[in-house]
């Protein structure tokens, strides 16, 4: 019995130290795959017209993050404050931004927080802005047998993917560990 409690002992053990890096590159490709182009997709949905488009989000940016102050104004972008405008815009750059530091591995941990709190912010937004609350099903609850709520069920994979880059880092193919490599070993805790 000893034997095969070390040779468990040992055979996990690898197991382990293996996960260590590619846990968090293997969070990474199913970020890549399953939630880099919903939030793309969704940040192109958030630009004005021409150039500067970044800077000047499209009507339905506002109606998107601010479903109830639309309303509010008919619709009339003009009648909002500066304050919807910098939530919009940061919300649209964060939509850009945050997506590709996590793909390549740069800054990892603080853009997995980052997308943590979008997530958060897009689920209450989702819920009481846009009367989710109000539809059977929306939010979910756990421990159930449906495992197909969009809220408390699909949210939930998603932030546990981005808290296992907050917990590990980016893992062994990253920016972050060229860059670690090059200031001499020191970890980046991005």
């Amino acid at each position: 019995m000893d034997t095969l409690i070390s040779l468990h002992n040992r055979l996990f053990s690898m197991v382990e130290r293996f996960g260590d890096g590619l846990l968090p590159l293997l969070s990474r490709l199913v970020f890549a795959g399953v939630l880099f182009h919903y939030f793309w997709a969704s940040g192109l949905t958030k630009l004005g017209d021409g150039f500067f488009g970044f800077l000047s989000p499209s009507v339905g940016a506002y109606a998107q993050i601010f479903p109830k102050a639309m309303e509010a104004v008919t619709y009339d972008t003009s009648q909002l404050s500066w304050f919807h405008w910098l939530v919009v815009v940061a919300g649209t750059w964060a939509e850009f931004i945050l997506p590709v530091l996590i793909v390549i591995g740069l800054f990892t941990r603080l853009a997995a927080l980052g997308m943590i709190g979008f997530v958060v912010v897009q689920s209450l937004t989702d819920l009481y802005g846009h009367g989710g609350i109000e539809h059977e099903g929306t939010l979910g609850a756990w421990f159930d047998r449906a495992a197909d709520s969009l809220i408390l069920d699909q949210r939930a994979f998603w932030v546990f993917v981005l808290l296992t880059l907050v917990i590990k880092g980016a893992g062994v193919l990253s920016v972050d560990r060229i860059l670690s490599a090059r200031m001499g070993g020191q970890p980046v805790t991005a």
